[in-house]
């Protein structure tokens, strides 16, 4: 099922969402994998580089989108209503919010090891410089359909 089949069948249950919009969009490491955690309620939270969305020129994210989150083939896996958005430096990133991320197994340690490469990579994409003290995007959701 495509993102829009499956926003419509939202609408066909939940009329209130009728006029609202929502962002598609799958997970940029392991998107089936992340998809899945998230389709299980494992995964209620994510984080992103907060400078990646300047240099995209992309909105942050705010409390009460909807995402419609995608597997690696654009397949529509379920729907996602942010419910908090932070802001705070990669140092840090609490243990509540690594073990909401439902990643590896789910300790601090572990959020950090794989984030400091994967967001690396990325600021050296960019010509940036990682360091501890990045601005990280924090995000919670709840699954609203699936």
């Amino acid at each position: 099922m495509n993102a829009q089949q499956m926003w419509s069948e939202l609408i066909s249950i939940h009329p209130e969402y009728q006029n609202t919009t929502y962002n598609a969009w799958s997970y940029g490491v392991e998107a089936n994998e992340l998809a899945r955690l998230t389709f299980e309620k494992i995964k209620t939270a994510t984080a992103s580089a907060f400078e990646e969305y300047a240099l995209e020129n992309e909105a942050l994210p705010e409390e009460g989108e909807l995402n419609i989150i995608l597997n690696a083939d654009e397949e529509a896996v379920c729907i996602t209503k942010t419910t908090k958005v932070s802001v705070v430096p990669f140092q840090d990133v609490s243990k509540e919010h690594a073990f909401k991320e439902g990643e590896g197994d789910r300790s601090l340690e572990y959020w950090r090891n794989v984030h400091k490469t994967f967001f690396e990579n990325g600021y050296k994409k960019s010509g940036l410089m990682f360091h501890d003290n990045i601005p990280v995007v924090c995000e919670e959701f709840e699954v609203i359909y699936k």
